[in-house]
């Protein structure tokens, strides 16, 4: 390994790599091996930074998650006024349905990791729910705020209108990857739930 190495570099390119083999040929077609040499590395490398196709795939997984917490961002960003709390949690669930090629990869590899999990040993000891955990509690907050703002009944449970939430958008997200329904039909009804949750302004 070059001793001049940037390490942080490295970490995305390998990750970057594995995201590429997933999304052009499935899961199935992921090794250490393949990984390497779409990145252009050598499989010595990838095993340093990585040890395991586990670790890796939880890091490509994490990569992808802080990509769609910029793209959160950029959403709320480009409204025109502050945004709402419910805009917020509006946001936040559009961002998560598979509607372009970053958001559908995103879906994707972490619906196959999620099968992959059921029977490989490996990818159950890694922290492999702790991203969805992350967005329910980051929708929970969100919600509190809207209870905190008046828009949303001050009598209802956050913590299960998330989980309820998140269960919907993932639900609907496969939907959309197999084609099941459009996204602007997934996009529908999750609008519809809002509306029943939120308080009209």
């Amino acid at each position: 390994m070059p001793r001049t190495a940037d390490h942080g570099q490295r970490r995305a390119q390998i990750v970057e790599g594995l995201v590429r083999v997933a999304t052009r040929d499935g899961l199935h077609a992921v090794t250490m091996r393949a990984v390497a040499a779409e990145a252009g590395v050598s499989l010595r490398l990838v095993q340093y930074y990585f040890e395991t196709k586990a670790k890796l795939m939880i890091a490509a997984l994490l990569s992808l998650e802080q990509q769609s917490h910029e793209r959160w961002a950029t959403r709320l960003a480009a409204r025109p006024g502050p945004p709402s709390s419910r805009e917020r949690v509006e946001a936040l669930l559009a961002e998560a349905l598979p509607t372009d090629e970053v958001s559908r990869t995103f879906h994707m590899l972490w619906t196959s990791c999620a099968m992959l999990a059921m029977t490989d040993p490996e990818l159950v000891a890694e922290p492999f729910a702790e991203g969805p955990d992350r967005l329910e509690l980051r929708l929970a907050d969100l919600l509190r705020q809207a209870q905190a703002d008046g828009e949303l009944d001050g009598a209802a449970d956050a913590g299960i209108e998330s989980a309820r939430l998140l269960s919907l958008s993932h639900g609907l997200g496969t939907s959309v990857l197999v084609g099941r329904c459009s996204a602007e039909s997934a996009a529908g009804v999750l609008a519809y739930h809002l509306d029943q949750l939120f308080t009209p302004s």
